[in-house]
């Protein structure tokens, strides 16, 4: 049994450990600026949602456990992405809804291009990981909740920052 789809669940898992240590903080940051939450009750069901993807991997990896190349390559290039939008926000990143009224929107970096670009590569991240680990049934099932759950989310976003364009 080969360990590395092992190896690249942890280190996602801790990417994802540390991403939201990072985001608890600056949420706490801006909300003493006097920041305000929207949508707060649909974010349990995002970290459900993620905490999920990770477990359902784990538990339904193939044995013997074998990684398809193509996608890992294109889910490690989509991790620069990743960093790209965690450094364009900066203190703003946060894994909620949460808007600083009188503050400018971002519009440097992805989000020149994107209104969403972070939505864009967790997208991309919950299909492309499960089928490098060879599990096309997570990468549809996953993808059709992330795609539902980012319906509703974005919308609320757009609402809560409508008032900063």
């Amino acid at each position: 049994m080969t360990v590395a789809p092992f190896i690249i669940l942890g280190a996602i898992a801790a990417q994802r450990v540390a991403e939201l240590a990072w985001a608890r903080r600056n949420t706490r940051r801006l909300k003493a600026q006097g920041a305000v939450e929207a949508g707060a009750s649909h974010y349990p069901f995002i970290v459900l949602l993620h905490a999920s993807w990770l477990g359902s991997m784990l538990l339904f990896l193939p044995q013997p456990a074998a990684i398809s190349v193509v996608p890992l390559v294109l889910f490690l290039l989509l991790q620069l992405g990743r960093f790209w939008v965690l450094l364009s926000l900066g203190p703003l990143f946060t894994t909620r809804i949460v808007t600083l009224p009188g503050t400018a929107l971002v519009r440097t970096g992805p989000y020149r291009f994107v209104r969403h670009p972070n939505y864009l590569v967790v997208s991309g991240e919950i299909l492309l990981l499960p089928l490098a680990l060879r599990e096309p049934t997570v990468a549809l099932v996953f993808t059709l909740l992330n795609a539902a759950v980012l319906f509703w989310r974005i919308r609320v976003e757009d609402a809560a920052l409508a008032t900063r364009r």
